[in-house]
């Protein structure tokens, strides 16, 4: 299973690494250790080959780190919630909670970011004429960094959805057509055929003896071409739950238990007798939180018995919550943002239901199935 690290905040946005990221950095490391500097300057001994390739490779995810950085601190000051940036296989990504809410804000917020690269690059540029003939290890690494960010800023406008260029493409056809999702197919499209065109390429550089470029290529190609696909069908989704009501989704019926009482007993009395997945917790008479199944399995069936719902469920203080006349795609939202699988519908301090991740998946499924 995947997982990811927290490794610093910056600006109040969280800073993580997936575990893809450690063999990129490895993979980076030793290519330029091992064969990159090794074949541009052969008289340097060979501690300076590593250092000066672990360096280059922590500033080169510094420039892509800076790169997501722009376009969260952008995003945050035009209101939208940027959740994290997480530096990945493939370079990295800003969590940001929300769509921009029009095409002026789509295309700021995509563009800041290759024009931090092309700045990044001109500084490294600066930094390789001003030690030319000083020190030649610092220098190289400048040379490579200031070619890299111009690679990093010129790839990343090409205008295939998901890169920048691809969502500047689509902010320009929002704003000329007025219609987020048609402008989406369109861009999306486009970043599926420029991923046909790299998985291609990539196949013929593998045929042609050089499998670790072919290889990276391919996997760059499958990587846009899924995340092409997906951005289509976010919005898809987003606009077919834009005129659901959360009262149409939310179930009344719910189930409630007792914080007090032991895991043991919500399985035995409440889980398998009652079928359900989630419970509302309730003491005083009043909501405390909400316990599901995933918190029930990530208790060691041996210590059910003495550990209490209390202790195992998501409190009420963190949770999401909304109200009956907000829209189907704000509820999924939410979900999305507190990584939960359920939400409490609450007005005036009361709970009026609960909505689900799989009401809306269901209530989506239906309508696709009635071509609605």
């Amino acid at each position: 299973m995947r997982t990811s690290w927290r490794i610093l905040k910056l600006f109040g946005i969280e800073i993580r690494i997936d575990s893809s990221w450690i063999f990129i950095f490895g993979l980076i490391t030793w290519a330029l250790a091992a064969h990159y500097f090794p074949s541009h300057y052969p008289r340097w001994p060979t501690v300076h080959y590593w250092v000066v390739g672990i360096a280059t490779s922590v500033l080169l995810f510094c420039s892509v780190l800076a790169h997501e950085l722009t376009h969260s601190l952008v995003a945050r000051s035009k209101g939208q919630e940027v959740r994290s940036i997480t530096l990945f296989l493939f370079g990295g990504v800003a969590e940001i909670a929300e769509e921009p809410e029009t095409p002026a804000k789509e295309f700021v917020i995509a563009v800041v970011g290759p024009v931090s690269s092309l700045i990044a690059a001109f500084i490294f540029l600066g930094l390789w004429s001003a030690v030319q003939g000083v020190s030649e290890p610092i220098a190289a690494l400048a040379q490579y960094l200031s070619f890299i960010n111009f690679v990093l800023a010129g790839f990343n406008m090409v205008p295939g959805f998901p890169l920048d260029g691809g969502r500047v493409l689509r902010a320009i056809l929002w704003r000329v057509t007025g219609n987020l999702r048609r402008a989406t197919r369109i861009a999306s499209t486009t970043g599926q055929a420029l991923a046909f065109l790299l998985i291609l390429l990539g196949v013929l550089q593998i045929l042609m003896g050089l499998f670790f470029n072919g290889l990276w290529t391919a996997l760059i190609g499958w990587f846009i071409h899924s995340a092409a696909t997906r951005g289509y069908r976010q919005v898809l989704v987003k606009e077919m739950l834009r005129d659901v009501r959360v009262k149409d989704l939310m179930d009344t019926t719910f189930e409630t238990v007792e914080g007090a009482i032991s895991v043991q007993e919500l399985v035995e009395d409440y889980i398998l007798t009652k079928r359900e997945r989630a419970f509302l917790v309730i003491e005083a008479g009043r909501l405390a939180g909400i316990v599901c199944l995933e918190d029930v399995k990530a208790v060691p069936s041996e210590k059910r018995s003495e550990t209490t719902v209390r202790e195992i469920m998501t409190p009420k203080d963190k949770l999401e919550a909304v109200s009956r006349e907000d829209d189907g795609s704000q509820a999924l939202a939410r979900l999305a943002s507190g990584k939960i699988h359920q939400i409490p519908v609450i007005e005036d301090g009361e709970i009026k239901g609960i909505v689900c991740r799989t009401d809306i998946l269901d209530f989506l499924h239906l309508r696709s199935e009635l071509g609605v």
